[in-house]
């Protein structure tokens, strides 16, 4: 046993050795740095938390971000008592109302995405800002809440370096064409369907 161990072990090291060799290669080709367009969608749970977690890393690097919230109304979350901690380097704004089957008012959420959508493009064009977190803009533009040429037309013109970050549901195909970097979330199970509510340090 321990000389066919050996062997084993021998044959791992080699492969490994040879995958490292590929992916030092593939790394020396990745010289580009630049400011991406990333959409996360999906169906399944994890699309805002993924893009909170972004805003986390820029906090730890010392760079701006700013987190807009299409959708979601005031209230309060685990990660607005983190964000307070550091108001020099994030803003977190929840802009609108509640789902729209709540509101059940179309000229006012149309009202709000707009308000919304404003505080986006000035965030996205100010190039103290490394990266602007746009929660639940797909959703908006699903429902044609706004003119999705106005918002290709500002990712095309955005500071070089600046990153954006786009969540919600049924991304438009014409967004997904122009993004850098795209992922969409499964639904394999969720608690809600076995009638468990959303809990604090989870959904919020």
């Amino acid at each position: 046993m321990p000389l066919e161990n050996a062997n084993i072990d021998l044959k791992h090291k080699e492969k490994m050795k040879k995958i490292q060799i590929v992916k030092a290669k593939i790394l020396a080709g990745k010289t580009v740095e630049k400011g991406l367009v990333i959409v996360h969608t999906g169906a399944g749970k994890g699309k805002t938390t993924a893009a909170l977690g972004m805003a986390i890393r820029m906090i730890g690097h010392g760079m701006k971000v700013s987190i807009i919230q299409f959708i979601k109304g005031a209230m309060d979350t685990g990660e607005q008592a983190v964000f307070n901690v550091f108001p020099d380097l994030v803003e977190m704004r929840p802009m609108g109302e509640g789902f729209t089957w709540d509101t059940q008012d179309r000229a006012a959420d149309i009202a709000n995405v707009r308000a919304a959508w404003e505080v986006c493009k000035s965030r996205i064009m100010d190039p103290e800002w490394k990266m602007v977190i746009c929660d639940e803009l797909n959703i908006a533009l699903r429902y044609d809440y706004l003119p999705l040429e106005e918002v290709l037309e500002v990712l095309a013109n955005k500071p070089e370096d600046t990153h954006v970050v786009i969540t919600g549901r049924n991304a438009r195909e014409e967004l997904i064409a122009v993004a850098d970097l795209v992922t969409e979330m499964s639904l394999v199970k969720h608690p809600f369907r076995s009638g468990v509510k959303a809990q604090a340090g989870v959904e919020f």
